[in-house]
């Protein structure tokens, strides 16, 4: 089977995108694993500071990592948006295959020092941990939006030479840039259009593989012109959430006296599923 960064790469050279979706609990995990599984596509299973919190950092990558051994499946898990040098070296310790360190809110200088900081840390204990960083403000949580976050405009784009420099001075394996993404979905419209050229130009300034984050409400043909010219990885949470909850919602309504939670959940894994599977058709070209 090949590593992480084996697949990374492999995809990038061949212009698909691998799905990373997050998880709280364990129904997601076996419906997003299911869909996976279904189209024999690579997946990330990515959990943020808040819910690896919810999980358990150990417990997260125990699940993962007891699919991949049983199942021989190239299944991994992500310490997404950690927010600290402790944050990171807790994932790292735990025995993620990646970890995010996510500087995008820090002056460029201080966001380069931490970010390297975890990177030397994270390669020191095992140098197979992808590393990946952030540059340009996106907004910071996976939900529904009245409008774009504060504090994100045109004017938090990364910049191609800034990534360069970034990229070279961190050493960090993998790059998530701001270009036109935002975190969560916007209520009552589309979420703005991404910015294609820009996307290519960091990506052949950067050189190396980039991470969409904020997939959430991005259009199919955003996402695949995007995939064409750099985006190699794409987040997705807030459409697992909003179908996940629908389905919860859907299911109490229309079984009231029932108490199994197996029996409760059962949708919602689902319609965890369904989603996952839409996306990981488009990301590889299925």
């Amino acid at each position: 089977m090949l590593n992480l960064k084996e697949i990374i790469q492999q995809a990038d050279a061949n212009h698909v995108a691998i799905g990373h979706f997050n998880i709280s609990n364990l129904e997601a995990l076996w419906g997003i694993f299911e869909a996976a599984q279904e189209l024999k596509v690579p997946v990330i299973i990515g959990l943020s500071e808040g819910e690896r919190k919810f999980v358990g950092v150990k417990t997260a990558v125990a699940l993962v990592k007891s699919l991949r051994d049983e199942f021989d499946y190239p299944i991994f898990i992500n310490a997404d948006h950690s927010y600290s040098f402790e944050s990171v070296k807790e994932a790292v310790d735990a025995g993620f295959d990646a970890v995010i360190f996510d500087g995008a809110q820090l002056p460029l200088e201080e966001n380069i020092i931490t970010t390297k900081k975890c990177v030397d840390y994270a390669k020191s204990v095992n140098p197979n941990i992808l590393v990946e960083a952030e540059m340009g403000y996106i907004g910071t949580s996976s939900k529904m939006l009245d409008e774009v976050p504060e504090g994100v405009s045109a004017d938090t784009l990364t910049k191609p030479e800034e990534a360069k420099r970034f990229v070279e001075e961190t050493g960090v394996d993998l790059f998530s840039p701001s270009v036109g993404n935002i975190h969560g979905m916007l209520k009552k419209t589309k979420n703005p259009e991404l910015n294609i050229q820009r996307i290519q130009e960091i990506r052949e300034a950067s050189g190396v593989p980039l991470v969409l984050h904020g997939g959430s409400g991005i259009t199919d043909e955003n996402f695949s012109q995007a995939i064409k010219v750099g985006i190699s990885t794409i987040h997705i949470n807030t459409e697992i959430r909003k179908a996940y909850k629908q389905a919860l919602d859907e299911s109490l309504k229309n079984n009231p006296e029932e108490i199994a939670p197996y029996r409760i959940l059962k949708p919602s894994r689902e319609a965890v599923k369904e989603v996952v599977k839409k996306r990981l058709k488009l990301f590889n070209n299925i």
